[in-house]
């Protein structure tokens, strides 16, 4: 494995440093104007994520390699005045070697909608929308942008409820946002989803948690999810024009940013007790967080930093693969090196996970390495990262990764 990451970080680091295309001719992205100013129009966003993959910690009769599509989406979004939008969002996720169909009419093959909202402006600063939306809470990583990560991808748990209380980390309800000077805040009312990730497992006396509350106690003691998220910006500020937090900017910003945000779910869980009766648990997430973006000096090099704490509530000894009852700290730090802004540029960071598991009376980590080429920017770029990871007295597990992006 140790060959492998060497031969890689090789080719990117002697990629010749020629003039790349800058971001310029992507302002505006693919934009249909209506009209001459262009505050009538389509704008129209498509990326691709793909990855090649090498994992040593495999059964015998396994491929220690493998290719995937990552991500396949396109969104797009439409105004014809200020006062109203509308978005769309669909695509699909992790396509490989097992989930592919012959005829492509398989579950993982099929596009899906991802989101779709509308939005409309009651007054300055003060918008209300509603649909399959992203406007999420609990932590700025709940709301990531996938096109522009510093690391290879989110940090996995801070998705938080995806497939528990919500369809692929959007919740189906209204939500508001605004700002008030310069706290910006986010939050919604939604609908739970009956069928979770945890459909398979069943109550047992006084047993863990079940994340099945609107499935066996019914939608009217289960049935709404409250979230939010609130982040106050010391330096530049940020757009809130769309839910997705940038990952990093490249030194073109200097911001500074300090969350807090929550989520709760009345009776989102469910036990039994020793009788076999079942009692509802409520789920409360929350988290405080920062993070600073900014260039340092004159030369292009530029620093990305981010930390948040986690506090998970899923009820008794819940315990089901990336979510789990107990604490998490998390953080990341890149630096951008010096360089001109118009040339491929290199980025390399180091990521760390820590958290607690009640269930296990133990604790799970994730520590990450990684190094960007950036040859138009976010546009076009290529991520190399080493991640090895390891729950309580478990073998740790180490994985290498090389992603391909492109988005227009």
């Amino acid at each position: 494995m140790k060959k492998i990451i060497l031969g890689i970080a090789c080719c990117l680091f002697f990629i010749p440093k020629s003039f790349s295309q800058g971001n310029t001719e992507y302002t505006g992205g693919f934009k249909i104007n209506f009209n001459e100013d262009g505050s009538k129009y389509l704008r129209m966003i498509a990326w691709g994520q793909f990855w090649f993959q090498y994992n040593d910690n495999v059964l015998e009769d396994v491929s220690t390699t493998n290719f995937s599509v990552r991500r396949a989406r396109l969104l797009s979004f439409t105004q014809l005045n200020k006062k109203f939008l509308i978005l769309s969002h669909f695509g699909l996720n992790s396509l490989n070697g097992n989930n592919l169909s012959p005829t492509g009419k398989g579950e993982s093959s099929q596009l899906f909608y991802h989101a779709f909202w509308g939005e409309w402006r009651v007054a300055e600063n003060f918008y209300v929308g509603t649909g399959l939306h992203y406007w999420n809470g609990i932590s700025r990583l709940n709301n990531s942008s996938t096109l522009n990560f510093m690391t290879l991808d989110n940090n996995r748990q801070s998705w938080a409820v995806l497939g528990l209380s919500d369809q692929f980390a959007r919740h189906l309800g209204v939500y508001v946002k605004g700002r008030v000077g310069r706290l910006q805040y986010r939050v919604s009312f939604n609908e739970a989803i009956t069928n979770t990730l945890d459909a398979d497992n069943a109550p047992t006396p006084n047993g863990r948690a079940v994340y099945r509350g609107r499935e066996l106690l019914g939608s009217a003691e289960a049935g709404k999810v409250i979230q939010g998220y609130f982040d106050y910006q010391f330096l530049d500020e940020e757009s809130n024009f769309l839910p997705y937090k940038v990952g990093t900017y490249l030194g073109s910003k200097r911001v500074f940013n300090v969350g807090a945000g929550f989520l709760t779910h009345r009776n989102g869980a469910v036990t039994m007790d020793g009788t076999g009766n079942l009692e509802g648990e409520n789920v409360n997430i929350f988290a405080v967080d920062a993070f600073y973006d900014a260039p340092l000096g004159e030369d292009g090099s530029a620093i990305t930093a981010y930390a948040v704490f986690q506090n998970n509530d899923y009820g008794r000894n819940f315990n089901l693969g990336p979510y789990g009852t107990g604490n998490m700290v998390y953080g990341h730090v890149g630096y951008l090196i010096p360089d001109a802004s118009d040339k491929s540029r290199v980025q390399p960071y180091l990521s760390y996970q820590t958290r607690t598991i009640d269930a296990i009376d133990d604790n799970a980590t994730r520590f990450g390495l990684g190094i960007n080429l950036f040859m138009t920017g976010h546009h076009s770029k290529l991520t190399l990262e080493y991640a090895n990871s390891k729950v309580g007295t478990g073998d740790p597990n180490g994985v290498v990764t090389l992603q391909a992006q492109i988005y227009l």
